[in-house]
């Protein structure tokens, strides 16, 4: 490792009539001892000589375990960091994005983005987890607000403005994982459901329930997405928003993938397109400022728009809830807006009703992972065992089996 150690205050040439070391203009002026000459690392000061030479020996040793880091480069603060080094250089789908931005602007800069990098300590790291503990009700939520944090501090272990990352310290122990099983409508609700909202928006229902497709995907569905000759449906986009603006997208983990369709679903599919002809939209692909592509969608707003997320929950979704005694009609004098639902009783419960059907019918979780886009069976089996009411029934009965052949034969 290269380096040496500069005398700011005497001259490095000896004066060739005195023999001594003249005095510099920065004579008796700030730190004497100046640490140079190391690639890519700032000069550092020092009063003492035998400091500046220690500091020196430690970097090399860590240059030569790597992990020799500039402690001034952790000065910055972490808000800092995440302004200029870390938010510029982050890829990932638009909707994930928006995701991050909001974890790190709600909640990690607010109450730890004015301490510098280096002096995050465990600390300060189990304060900020007790906090989300008591503010953020979701586990899962405040897991994902930890796992940007961490990736954040990770970035700038790379960047050698941390030595090492301080999430990984034994004391910090993160919210576990709720893993809570998913909980699912009696077909007599979600039925009462569907006949309650308005006729246009009845087949929203009808795929979320028979085919379990998330909401943006229901918005994105096309006719020439529907195989009834085979009985199949095609998920090959879906509507999202970022900011209230719409836009096409693949589906979630940009996975496209086929589905079962039920007689029925088809016959409500033919049924609705008689009644509500699909209107052509054309949005942004990718993104909001994405090339824009045109999709002739099956399920609109009455002026022929895309439908938007967020409105249609708002509008179309939680009138019919109401009107379906699942939640309270909307208080007297409030805003349509400030009609609370509990999230049990989102969109999303038509897929976890659906995959409940599935399981309780005897299908394979392989199969159905397959049709919910998971990306193993182990995810689907992790939300949906508790609907397998039979599951360990048929071990039950080889081992009985087994067990009793042997202990006839005994006798």
């Amino acid at each position: 490792m290269a380096g040496y150690i500069e005398d700011r205050w005497l001259k490095k040439k000896k004066d060739p009539v005195t023999g001594r070391r003249e005095k510099t203009a920065r004579y008796g002026k700030g730190k004497r001892y100046k640490v140079a000459g190391i690639p890519g690392v700032r000069d550092r000061s020092f009063e003492v000589l035998e400091d500046a030479k220690a500091w020196l020996r430690r970097a090399a040793t860590d240059e030569e375990r790597g992990e020799f880091v500039d402690p001034r480069d952790g000065s910055i603060t972490l808000a800092e960091y995440i302004a200029t080094h870390w938010a510029p250089g982050r890829g990932g789908a638009p909707k994930t994005q928006d995701s991050q931005e909001r974890r790190w602007r709600l909640h990690i800069v607010p109450h730890l983005g004015q301490l510098p990098l280096r002096s995050i300590a465990a600390t300060d790291l189990r304060a900020f987890i007790t906090k989300l503990e008591s503010t953020v009700s979701s586990v899962d939520y405040q897991r994902g607000i930890l796992s940007e944090l961490s990736s954040i501090l990770e970035a700038a272990v790379d960047d050698k403005r941390l030595a090492r990352n301080p999430m990984h310290a034994k004391s910090v122990r993160w919210p576990k994982s709720s893993r809570e099983p998913r909980d699912a409508w009696p077909m007599d609700t979600a039925l009462r459901v569907r006949d309650a909202i308005s006729e246009r928006n009845r087949i929203a229902v009808v795929v979320g329930l028979g085919c379990g497709l998330r909401q943006g995907e229901v918005f994105g569905l096309s006719p020439e997405d529907i195989d009834y000759g085979r009985g199949l449906l095609h998920v090959r986009r879906q509507v999202q928003a970022i900011h209230g603006r719409l836009y096409f997208a693949l589906p979630k983990g940009k996975k496209i993938r086929t589905v079962d369709l039920p007689p029925s679903v088809a016959e409500e599919l033919k049924r609705h397109i008689e009644a509500f002809p699909p209107a052509e939209v054309e949005l942004p692909w990718g993104k909001p400022e994405g090339e824009r592509k045109k999709f002739s969608l099956l399920l609109t707003t009455r002026f022929g728009n895309a439908v938007a997320v967020n409105t249609w929950n708002t509008y179309t979704w939680k009138p019919a809830l109401a009107k379906a005694g699942v939640i309270p009609p909307r208080a007297e004098g409030s805003k349509a807006w400030q009609w609370a639902a509990a999230p049990k009783h989102g969109f999303h419960v038509l897929r976890h009703t659906y995959a409940s059907i599935m399981l309780e019918a005897g299908e394979s979780v392989v199969t159905l992972a397959r049709w919910l886009g998971h990306s193993s069976p182990a995810i689907t089996l992790g939300y949906y065992a508790h609907f397998m009411p039979e599951a360990g029934s048929k071990g039950r009965g080889t081992i009985d089996g087994l067990l009793g052949e042997r202990g006839r034969s005994a006798c």
